[in-house]
């Protein structure tokens, strides 16, 4: 069913709103795609705070002018399934991950930070770890000195108090 003039309009405010506040885009051909499998896609999707829908391409093309993900244009071609997240590898995690498991779902490229991905791009995206784990990747590097310092001053006040552990001979 195509849409009025006034749905049309509708969609695209929808679109560039949630355009605004992000940070990357993937595209992915979903032809052939059962709809239970479409259906735990949107679920997964939701659940990871990426805004996943089908548009017509002309309307993402009207809605993406004058932002960064204009530079995708050209990839918006065929039936395709739009993602949009504030975090910059949600869409690229949750598409990939689902065309992992689904031949027929195929990713067409993307765009980050005004720069057109590739299917190989959206992968490398997706293979980056979460903004979480790379903040508690940095958090236990910056612990990591301050408790090998802890170790070793507990070990040099057990050497000076003459703990019993020193008392056993050596073999």
């Amino acid at each position: 069913m195509s849409l009025n003039l006034e749905g049309k309009k509708e969609v695209v405010s929808d679109v560039i709103a949630n355009i605004a506040k992000a940070q990357t885009m993937v595209l992915a051909e979903y032809r052939g795609t059962v709809v239970v499998g479409m259906t735990k896609l949107r679920a997964d999707a939701r659940s990871q705070g990426v805004y996943l829908r089908v548009i017509k391409n002309t309307l993402a093309r009207r809605a993406v002018v004058g932002t960064s993900f204009e530079v995708a244009k050209d990839q918006m071609v065929g039936p395709l399934i739009y993602s949009f997240s504030e975090d910059a590898v949600a869409a690229a995690k949750v598409v990939n991950d689902f065309a992992k498991g689904n031949e027929k779902f195929v990713i067409k490229g993307g765009a980050y930070n005004g720069k057109v991905l590739d299917q190989a791009g959206v992968q490398a995206l997706a293979n980056i770890p979460s903004k979480e784990v790379l903040l508690a990747q940095l958090l236990g590097l910056m612990q990591s000195p301050i408790s090998r310092m802890a170790r070793v001053l507990a070990a040099v006040a057990e050497k000076k108090s003459g703990s019993p552990a020193e008392a056993a001979p050596a073999a």
